[in-house]
C-alpha cells in the first residue's frame, strides 16, 4: 500500500507534502506531484499537511479518485514522453531536478 496524491493538488503543489515526507519521495511534475510507490514507507506525516487535502491512503481513495492510483504509478513508469527513459525510483525527489511534466491524464484535466 501507498499514498496518492489526487486532484485537488492539480494546479496548486502547496509542497507542504514534499518537506514533511521524511523519505523525500514526493516529485514534482507540472501541474501536480507525485509519490512514488516504490519509495514511499506509508508514514502518513504528507497526509495530514496538504492544505487541500489531495493526499489519500491508497485503501482510502474515493471512488471519483481511484484514477489516479494507476496515473500515479504510470508516471513512473512509462509517460515521460520526450524522456529517453522512465523516471522510476530515483531514490528521493531531491536528487533529480523538477520534472515539469505530467502524464497524459492530468494534461487533460480541466484548469481550476
Amino acid at each position: 500500500m501507498t499514498y496518492v496524491i489526487g486532484s485537488p493538488c492539480i494546479d496548486v503543489k502547496d509542497r507542504a507534502c514534499v518537506d514533511e515526507c521524511p523519505v523525500d519521495c514526493i516529485y514534482e511534475g507540472k501541474r501536480t506531484l507525485y509519490i512514488q510507490p516504490d519509495e514511499c514507507i506509508d508514514c502518513g506525516a504528507c497526509e495530514p499537511v496538504c492544505p487541500v487535502e489531495a493526499i489519500y491512503y491508497e485503501a482510502d481513495l474515493p471512488d471519483e479518485e481511484q484514477p489516479y492510483l494507476a496515473d500515479n504509478e504510470r508516471f513512473f513508469a512509462d509517460i515521460l514522453e520526450g524522456r529517453d527513459a522512465p523516471v522510476g525510483s530515483p531514490g528521493g525527489a531531491s536528487k533529480i531536478p523538477v520534472i515539469g511534466m505530467d502524464t497524459r491524464f492530468v494534461k487533460t484535466h480541466p484548469a481550476a
